[in-house]
């Protein structure tokens, strides 16, 4: 199993109520918090795009955001988590453009996340009027198998969709090197989870919650990876997951860390954008917030595999429990609310003790998958 980081702009309104250079502060740190990934020897950073989603994601010019990394890095590959390629949103040709410049810049190392938005407050404001959510799916389907012909034909052939059209073009830049990046799709629901599978994409899991969750998303993914019709140049057979994790040199400190650090005023955000996922019994509804987490919370949230919490040993323990249940990846939602010390203390722990133990091949799973191409 490999790891990775996800990072998204969270800037919450108890910091920015005191520092009015918050945002920018909380910006600068993610792209620290990548830096020391790198060397730390995680595999991925995801950044996010969103847009509108105050407090909770900031981050919305993550081309620009994900650029700047391309050079400051050297080894960890840097993946949109996601772009959005509804052509309301982005025109589809100009994510072409930015998916091939990345993986100039990065010389091989970016990695094609995909979606449809947050939720209404998201998808509303570039699309008015739309009442059903599942219109987004009809935009992302008619779009996501042009991109591999932007890509690896010499001239375009054209478009005339539904929703947007382009008449025979050359699209520039070409990828760089062989094949185009690995392409990933961010996915809820069972039924995506298989979708994905059978285009031969990849699968960002944000809403995988716990470690028991990975029985349905293998179930619906691993059975149709088998029979894919891939749309790009390969088969992307991955399964992305995220998870809390804080790590300190204590137990006891661990979960100090996570009690301050604002973990509720987060997951009420979740379910104040995301209102197209499920809302389970007792979360409340927008601005009432989920009550603070005492010690005697993280402690289960622990105990109930719902996050990664604890000294460089235990983390270690569940984050291999991911693994046998079948995950490809796990990666880490960075920021949460915690400080820059103790997240950056978070991630050079996981390196120096985890991923060494469980994440033992030199190369990059999507390399491999990408070096199986002929040109």
């Amino acid at each position: 199993m490999e790891f990775g980081l996800f990072v998204q702009g969270y800037v919450p309104a108890a910091r920015s109520a005191v520092d009015p250079m918050a945002e920018h502060k909380a910006l600068m740190e993610e792209t620290k918090y990548v830096i020391q990934a790198d060397k730390s020897g995680f595999k991925y950073a995801w950044a996010s795009e969103h847009h509108f989603l105050e407090e909770y994601s900031h981050l919305s010019a993550n081309e620009v955001f994900l650029g700047y990394l391309a050079h400051a890095t050297e080894r960890i590959h840097l993946g949109s988590g996601i772009f959005n390629p509804l052509a309301q949103v982005n025109h589809p040709v100009k994510v072409a453009e930015k998916v091939a410049m990345l993986d100039h810049l990065s010389e091989g190392r970016f990695e094609f996340g995909s979606g449809r938005g947050a939720g209404s407050h998201e998808i509303l404001g570039f699309i008015p009027g739309v009442t059903d959510m599942n219109y987004t799916k009809e935009i992302w389907e008619e779009t996501i198998a042009e991109f591999p012909k932007m890509w690896l034909q010499e001239e375009y052939p054209g478009f005339q969709g539904k929703h947007w059209s382009l008449p025979p073009r050359k699209i520039f830049p070409k990828p760089y090197g062989k094949s185009h990046p690995a392409m990933w799709y961010a996915a809820g629901s069972p039924p995506s989870y298989a979708m994905a599978a059978r285009k031969g994409l990849g699968v960002l899991g944000f809403s995988v919650q716990k470690v028991s969750d990975m029985e349905w998303v293998l179930e619906q993914y691993k059975t149709a990876i088998q029979e894919a019709e891939p749309i790009g140049d390969f088969v992307n057979d991955n399964v992305m997951v995220t998870s809390t994790a804080i790590c300190a040199p204590t137990h006891d400190e661990a979960v100090r860390i996570a009690v301050n650090g604002g973990l509720n005023r987060l997951q009420s955000l979740v379910f104040r954008y995301h209102d197209t996922f499920p809302r389970p019994e007792g979360i409340p509804e927008w601005p009432e917030l989920l009550p603070e987490y005492s010690a005697e919370i993280i402690e289960l949230l622990i105990a109930e595999e719902l996050m990664i919490c604890g000294d460089p040993g235990e983390v270690a323990a569940q984050c291999k429990r991911w693994e046998q249940a079948g995950a490809d990846q796990l990666s880490f939602g960075l920021p949460i609310g915690v400080s820059f010390e103790d997240t950056l203390q978070t991630i050079r722990l996981i390196g120096e003790h985890v991923i060494p133990k469980i994440d033992t091949d030199p190369v990059h799973r999507t390399t491999r998958f990408r070096a199986t191409t002929t040109p």
